[in-house]
């Protein structure tokens, strides 16, 4: 009996703790060159790929903006709805082998985020490996 009960309160632990630490959920966006809250991004998985749309912009001076140098598709389209990250993958703490746009530059850039802690998410976003490139920290919205 005492083994079904550690058995159970083990198993319980170890689901409690891997739903803690999913990268799903609303995100505020900090800019990490001026510490500015710009978006909050919605962070989703699709048929096993992790996909971040901007589902609220917080500057009510650029709710209306659109992506004006996006490439392809989303060429002109508003930022507000914009999927801006596509098609992570899981591997091992962080999610890799995905693109993220700057809607504000419309460039195109491979992409990693992993967890820092339970409410705090590193986004990097680099051209060819990943020392070229830029990190933020988001934060998670409750």
């Amino acid at each position: 009996m005492k083994k079904l009960f550690l058995t159970m309160t083990l198993v319980a632990i170890t689901a409690l703790t891997a739903v803690a630490q999913d990268v799903t959920g609303k995100w505020k966006t900090i800019d990490d060159e001026t510490g500015e809250e710009k978006s909050i991004v919605e962070i989703y998985k699709d048929n096993g790929k992790v996909y971040g749309k901007v589902v609220e912009i917080l500057n009510p001076a650029k709710k209306d903006a659109t992506c004006v140098d996006c490439p392809g598709a989303d060429k002109d389209k508003p930022i507000l709805g914009l999927v801006i990250i596509k098609g992570l993958e899981k591997d091992g703490d962080e999610y890799n082998d995905g693109k993220i746009l700057d809607p504000n530059s419309g460039k195109v850039y491979k992409c990693y985020i992993e967890l820092e802690s339970q409410d705090k998410l590193k986004v990097r976003g680099y051209i060819g490996f990943s020392l070229l490139g830029r990190t933020q920290y988001w934060h998670r919205v409750k």
